[in-house]
């Protein structure tokens, strides 16, 4: 279940910090945040599909990774963007 190519421009149009940022902190937790709903959703559905529930906790610890250094760097983007993607942080 990968992004579609429109759902990823969208992501990325909403997130970037300047006209030609892919890869920034914000885009990057974005698109894992996206994929975790996605996968959230499929595993309601299937529950006995362990190895996805194995990557979910993969795309967690990473978006978890990448908040922390967020955090470190400016509390302020931080908090935008946890209150932006409305999630715990």
């Amino acid at each position: 279940m990968p992004l579609t190519t429109t759902k990823k421009q969208e992501l990325i149009n909403g997130h970037q910090t300047h006209g030609t940022d892919t890869g920034s902190v914000e885009v990057q937790v974005a698109m894992l945040s996206e994929r975790v709903s996605q996968l959230t959703g499929h595993l309601q559905k299937n529950k006995h599909d362990f190895s996805s529930r194995q990557g979910l906790l993969k795309m967690i610890g990473r978006r978890k990774r990448l908040l922390g250094y967020l955090n470190g760097i400016s509390k302020e983007r931080y908090s935008a963007l946890i209150a932006k993607l409305g999630i715990r942080g």
